[in-house]
């Protein structure tokens, strides 16, 4: 019986796939692990919130800087792989005109969305990852689409391991650092990340094509992409520039530190996530019918890694301050309020995932933009008067109600597809 099973696994593509993004996610597990180790040492609690405060509000905009593209090329060459070199160079258009754009708007109005001393930070760590670090994750999905997710997981813990290199050494080199020196040195490190995943794509699918038609008739799908990614990082980061902009850099560093942690310990559902997307594009095609019972195949999977990591963080989370320093000690209490966002995740990420698959990212889109609004509305009251405590309950209840409102959405889906099946059978 247990052999018959391993057998399946083996001959499961789904599995296989999974097994190589998850085992890329764990080596980024411990590469994250340590970079935030190492990071939070070089940086004491105020340095390290005055740079999350400028990382929050570009990753919020980052996804514009390639205006979906992306997942525009994991679909349709996920479908067609000959369509390849036109959709890698529409993302290599995309990056360079949108990105450009989006650090120029960061330079001029950053001062106006956060504090002062985060505002310094923003041109540098936008190009590093508006252009760069956009560039990565674009050259990832070349492989994601091809289902090659060996060389995905490769690409995606790429520019992780350089910064992890480089924080090392300026530890045991300079000891302690500053904000500002932290953004230059990643600067360089995302310059040659985004030159190894540019290179490593080229080598093994060949050159882009530019077809400039091709921004305007994948535009308006593309943008549909960019504002659901963009959404869920800002119901996700956003609370991390209001901390900034009302000047509580030192909460900041330490919600920002527990948050962290939360985002290692969802990658493991971000693993079979990502090896399931393509999947759920190829299934979307077949209806509801078939979208549905991979969105709950997928969930019986993903909840048990959400509830382990619930547990396992609140029950740990008192080692904290051995590891980052004791100036980082109120992460303890962060981490346990939040502790409960990746079993959340689970179950809103496959749900979205499969409303996306069906040609319904609209909807996805629409689900999204409400958590956008109410974590922001939320965010506006709470953080003012209970400083991180604060954010992390708007967290709660912004996950919470996401996963809620997908599968709401997704059961719909499914009856409407039923009864407008038997309207159309024959009496």
């Amino acid at each position: 019986m247990i052999s018959d099973q391993i057998k399946r696994i083996r001959q499961s593509t789904l599995a296989r796939n999974a097994a190589w993004i998850f085992a890329g996610q764990g080596f980024s597990f411990v590469i994250q692990a340590l970079y935030f180790v190492f990071l939070a040492r070089l940086l004491n609690a105020s340095q390290y919130g005055v740079l999350a405060g400028a990382v929050a509000l570009v990753t919020v905009v980052s996804q514009y800087s390639t205006m979906g593209s992306g997942l525009t090329l994991l679909r349709y060459v996920s479908q067609d792989p000959k369509r390849f070199p036109e959709y890698w160079g529409n993302v290599l258009m995309s990056t360079a005109f949108y990105g450009s754009l989006i650090v120029l708007v960061l330079h001029l109005s950053g001062r106006w969305l956060v504090g002062a001393e985060s505002a310094s930070l923003l041109t540098l760590i936008a190009f590093s990852d508006c252009i760069c670090g956009q560039l990565s994750t674009c050259a990832a999905q070349v492989f994601q689409s091809f289902e090659r997710m060996r060389l995905t997981a490769t690409l995606n813990m790429l520019t992780s391991l350089f910064r992890l290199i480089l924080a090392c050494t300026m530890l045991f080199v300079m000891h302690h650092a500053v904000a500002r020196q932290w953004a230059v040195a990643m600067l360089v490190v995302s310059v040659c990340a985004a030159c190894a995943a540019f290179t490593i794509v080229t080598r093994r699918f060949g050159w882009p094509r530019f077809e400039p038609k091709l921004l305007l008739t994948r535009g308006a799908e593309g943008f549909v992409f960019a504002i659901s990614s963009s959404t869920t990082a800002a119901y996700n980061d956003f609370d991390k520039v209001m901390l900034g902009h009302y000047g509580m850099t030192v909460a900041n560093g330490i919600y920002s530190m527990a948050y962290r942690i939360i985002n290692i310990a969802t990658m493991p559902i971000q693993s079979i996530e990502a090896a399931a997307f393509p999947r759920f594009f190829r299934e979307g095609a077949k209806g509801m019918a078939a979208v549905q019972p991979l969105a709950v195949k997928i969930l019986k999977r993903t909840v048990v890694f959400g509830l382990v990591a619930a547990i396992g963080m609140f029950l740990v989370a008192p080692i904290i301050p051995f590891f980052i320093g004791k100036g980082f000690t109120p992460s303890v209490s962060a981490l346990r309020w939040l502790c409960l966002i990746p079993f959340f995740r689970s179950f809103h990420l496959c749900a979205g995932d499969a409303i996306a698959g069906v040609g319904q990212q609209k909807l996805r889109l629409l689900c999204q933009l409400f958590a956008a609004g109410s974590n922001f509305a939320l965010n506006l009251y709470l953080i003012p008067h209970y400083s991180w405590l604060g954010a992390a309950i708007a967290s709660l209840l912004t996950d919470g109600s996401l996963a809620v409102l997908t599968w709401t959405v997704l059961f719909w889906l499914r009856r409407r597809e039923r009864a407008t099946t038997l309207s159309i059978q024959p009496a």
